[in-house]
């Protein structure tokens, strides 16, 4: 069976999170980080993950402890931390390949683009893609 890890790009207000297996992405969105612990919880037992993934930035510390918090002394998880160097600009790409822009934006250079919704849940996914690089 293909190990399933739960990757979080850990932010002050809100958290990308990514459920993936080495070679496929299961779930990935944004959620708001008073949620957190909820959606952890819930992923962990759903994909029965022994893994989880968190970027080594902003909030990382506040995050760890809020997944301790969620999955409590009784479950035997791994808390990886992974380098996030660049993986916003990495997802703000990753978005646009997923939706093309249309129209005159397609002409602008993808640096002078802005995506229109957060891309934290792209993040998460090149997280676990860190994450999977590293145990090769």
């Amino acid at each position: 069976m293909d190990e399933v890890v739960i990757a979080v790009d850990p932010g002050r207000q809100k958290c990308g999170i990514a459920v993936a297996k080495r070679d496929s992405v299961l779930i990935k969105q944004v959620v708001e980080t008073a949620g957190l612990a909820e959606v952890i919880s819930e992923f962990a037992d759903r994909f029965a993950v022994k893994t989880i993934v968190v970027g080594d930035r902003t909030s990382h510390n506040a995050a760890i402890k809020i997944i301790k918090s969620a999955v409590g002394d009784g479950r035997k998880l791994n808390i990886e931390l992974i380098d996030e160097h660049r993986s916003t600009d990495e997802a703000r790409g990753r978005y646009w390949l997923d939706n093309p822009p249309r129209g005159l934006a397609r002409l602008w250079p993808v640096t002078m683009r802005v995506p229109p919704v957060p891309v934290d849940n792209y993040v998460a996914v090149i997280l676990a893609e860190r994450y999977f690089a590293k145990k090769r």
